[in-house]
């Protein structure tokens, strides 16, 4: 059985059970040909099945055409055709996803829009620039190199920046720097019949405004149910002056999360707090050829001038100490940073390789900082009652961490046992004042946890939106609601 089989079966079982498939109606791919040409457009099994998943478990839900549009007038043309004759429409980055974003679960069209790769209108002193769907985030920031520019976010994938601004991605530096949300200034969106839309207005990239409905915000974490992202505007952020990166380990979980809450409240600039239980330390360790102890860790760096960098360096030695935490060794060299931060990203392949032949799925959620130290102590002796491996990870700096479970798919009770392990997780968030979801997005997994989050009336106006801008509920039916 697949990597995305057994939970796709116990959760998702997507394809079907949430919305009904019709055949594209005649002559319907060639006229998809006729605004893109013939090499633009693909009907073949292996390319949809290509297209019909993400990273996630959920079952492969292929679409039943993908279309490759190389410019914005094309994917307005190519969504007037689909909804002329009311045909699914399917958004598609990079495939990074974790929650079965992009499975086809009504068939349709997949417009992957990986070709639209344009980088405009950097400005350097307005700090901003307008990207197009095929731009990733490295792509753009080697673009920025030797400008003193950068653009922060950085959810581990190389995914595309329209992608993350459509799941409300994040990362390692959201703490210091903030979500995909306060960093895109304005979106131009193809609604589904075709009409432009600039969010902020065409042209336009204010820091800040306060004329009419946030219309950017409403698009970023929409998760393609409301149209298709095809540029975004980006804040950018100047390169710091000064950087330097450690990690420091606790005797408990409780230790290291208690000095990350203690280093927030201190007012420390951290640009990147990151915490890995000990089962992750040493899986990480092992995997990337960095020496951690075997025990709860937290990675920080620090971004600064070089005269407040020494500063708060002290500061941070301090709290650490106070919480028990070893001796910290500041790496302020570019390589032996980006090698501590390399590890930290390949903590999904080091939790695989925990358990050789096994499958993973990789939670997500969100609390209050003020409920972090609890919620991650609970959820690290519900892991330990329910015979789980599940090492744990997270952005703590924002009160948002994973748990990454490693299981037998051939083994049903093991499923079984993660299913329920991750509805009590997701419970136990909302029930401090959290999220069921920090940065992966509702997608096809979460929906009910989402309707306990909002409640009705919060969902029933979730719909109502959709209604507006989708009537006919073409755009990446399924997800979300």
């Amino acid at each position: 059985m697949s990597m995305r089989r057994v939970l796709g079966l116990r959760w998702a079982l997507g394809r079907r059970s949430c919305c009904s498939k019709s055949p594209l109606p005649p002559d319907f791919v060639e006229d998809l040909r006729a605004v893109v040409g013939a090499p633009n457009v693909s009907t073949a099994m292996a390319v949809r099945q290509q297209h019909g998943h993400d990273e996630s478990m959920h079952v492969c839900a292929p679409p039943d055409a993908v279309v490759w549009p190389h410019a914005v007038g094309q994917v307005q043309e190519l969504a007037a055709l689909c909804y002329r004759y009311r045909v699914p429409m399917v958004p598609f980055g990079t495939g990074t996803g974790l929650e079965g974003g992009v499975n086809a679960v009504q068939g349709g069209v997949c417009f992957d829009l990986s070709r639209m790769d344009a980088i405009a209108e950097l400005s350097l002193e307005d700090f901003s620039v307008s990207v197009e769907p095929g731009v990733t985030r490295k792509a753009l920031n080697s673009y920025l190199r030797g400008t003193g520019l950068w653009f922060p976010v950085d959810p581990g994938a190389d995914a595309s920046l329209c992608g993350m601004a459509a799941t409300g991605a994040s990362g390692t530096n959201a703490v210091r720097y903030g979500t995909m949300r306060p960093n895109v200034l304005n979106l131009r969106v193809v609604l589904p019949d075709g009409r432009l839309l600039h969010t902020a207005g065409a042209g336009r990239q204010p820091r800040k405004r306060a004329a009419g409905y946030d219309l950017t915000s409403l698009f970023v974490g929409s998760e393609g149910t409301l149209g298709f992202l095809t540029q975004a505007t980006l804040r950018l952020h100047p390169l710091p002056e000064a950087s330097a990166a450690a990690a420091t380990a606790f005797p408990t979980v409780q230790a290291a999360v208690n000095c990350t809450v203690q280093v927030l409240q201190a007012a420390v600039p951290v640009a990147r707090i990151e915490f890995l239980d000990e089962v992750m330390a040493g899986a990480c360790s092992s995997f990337s050829s960095v020496e951690l102890p075997v025990a709860p860790t937290l990675l920080l760096e620090l971004h600064s001038s070089r005269h407040g960098l020494a500063e708060q360096q002290q500061q941070t030695e301090e709290i650490v100490q106070l919480n028990g935490g070893s001796s910290l060794t500041w790496a302020e060299d570019l390589g032996e940073r980006e090698r501590l931060w390399a590890m930290r990203h390949c903590a999904w392949y080091a939790a695989l390789a925990l358990r050789p032949g096994c499958q993973g799925y990789c939670t997500d959620v969100c609390v209050p900082i003020s409920r972090l130290p609890d919620v991650v102590v609970e959820t690290k002796r519900d892991l330990q009652d329910s015979g789980l491996t599940g090492p744990m990870v997270g952005h703590v700096g924002d009160g948002n961490f994973h748990c990454i479970l490693i299981f037998d798919t051939q083994d049903a009770d093991e499923a079984q046992r993660v299913h329920a392990f991750t509805e009590r997780l997701g419970r136990r968030a909302l029930a401090a004042g959290g999220t069921c979801t920090g940065e992966h997005g509702v997608g096809l997994g979460k929906r009910a946890l989402l309707l306990e989050e909002l409640g009705q009336e919060g969902l029933d106006t979730l719909r109502c939106i959709k209604a507006a801008l989708d009537p006919h509920n073409l755009m990446n039916p399924g997800k979300v609601l």
